[in-house]
């Protein structure tokens, strides 16, 4: 266990491929910034790779004091092994009071071996992080500026704030898309700080010969409007409803986990908790009965239209616009009326 450093450093996992800053870390920049501010400590990104010093100067436009950078050939592809072994020796030599991490894949993979190593807690699935004081209910003891990890928990139904006492760091990790990120600023001045990094072959069980990555089909994140479909689209074929009205909107095509298990499009659309957050200027949800766990992905966007024939339907609450009814006759009305106009127009 790592001895709890009160004064120590926000930290935020740096993750990269190939030279290419994913976008969570600079999402996760954003809130950290407003953690460390409360805090009155420095903020740190930990960048780890082979030659991808460059990317620390972006890290310090993106909101950081100080960039550990930590280079090796044998750090050039992501490995749990290594990442995991430079990542605890960092941890343990500069003993931060909070360690963040982006809800990927290669996050999902780190954070709960660190945790381990360290032998201290790890919220997964961050939607919100907060800095706040807790008394114990026991002792009555008082703990000023404990990091609030606010997750959805029993199936998206309640909202859960853990925090960590006395197991530090306090580590975590944060949905994509969840955080706003901050406008760089490319006059920031920061420090980087260049760590020796001590790994083996032994340090590397695998032997990675070729990698192959199939980008996604849409990016949801940067869509301004996005037309949504749920199950009660009913089929594959009538989900063609959405792709139409989408077309018509210049709009992306997204889902409900329900309509991409059910098979009526690819999960790269898919909207919710365990899919992509979004917050577009529009947001079009047809056949979409609204439940916590796909609100939790949408409920930001700037306005919701709504389409269900369920007046009840908890998509209502949120949506600034609701239609009720058939959404087979609703939809094709709204297709030909955006056509018709941009025939006159």
């Amino acid at each position: 266990m790592i001895d709890v450093n009160r004064d120590g450093e926000v930290w935020v996992f740096a993750e990269q491929h190939g030279g290419r800053l994913e976008d969570t870390p600079i999402e996760l920049m954003s809130k950290a910034r407003h953690l460390t501010d409360t805090l009155g400590v420095k903020l740190a990104a930990v960048l780890l790779g082979d030659n991808v010093k460059e990317l620390a100067t972006k890290l310090i436009h993106y909101g950081a004091d100080k960039v550990y950078l930590a280079e090796h050939p044998h750090l050039g592809t992501y490995q749990t092994n290594s990442y995991a072994k430079v990542m605890y020796d960092l941890i343990h030599k500069h003993k931060p009071q909070i360690v963040l991490y982006g809800a990927t894949i290669a996050g999902r993979d780190l954070a709960p071996r660190i945790a381990s190593a360290t032998k201290a807690g790890l919220t997964a699935d961050c939607t919100d992080l907060q800095i706040g004081d807790h008394e114990t209910a026991k002792d009555k003891k008082l703990h000023k500026n404990l990091l609030f990890q606010i997750r959805p928990a029993f199936g998206g139904n309640i909202i859960a704030t853990i925090i960590n006492l006395d197991r530090w760091p306090q580590m975590a990790t944060v949905r994509e898309g969840v955080m706003i990120p901050a406008e760089p600023d490319a006059k920031r001045k920061g420090k980087i700080v260049e760590e020796k990094v001590q790994l083996t072959e032994q340090d590397l069980p695998l032997q990675i010969l070729a990698e192959q990555k199939r980008p996604k089909k849409v990016d949801l994140k940067a869509a301004r409007i996005i037309v949504a479909g749920g199950a009660g689209l009913g089929s594959k074929d009538n989900f063609k409803l959405v792709w139409d009205l989408a077309n018509c909107l210049g709009a992306a095509p997204a889902a409900t986990r329900a309509a991409v298990d059910l098979g009526f499009i690819d999960h790269d659309h898919q909207v919710g908790q365990t899919g992509t957050t979004v917050r577009p200027s529009l947001y079009v949800a047809v056949g979409i009965s609204g439940q916590i766990q796909h609100q939790a992905g949408m409920s930001q966007s700037q306005k919701i239209v709504a389409v269900n024939s369920d007046p009840n339907a908890p998509i209502f609450n949120i949506a600034h616009y609701k239609i009720v009814g058939d959404l087979n006759t609703i939809v094709p009305m709204m297709i030909k009326g955006l056509k018709e106009k941009g025939i006159k127009d």
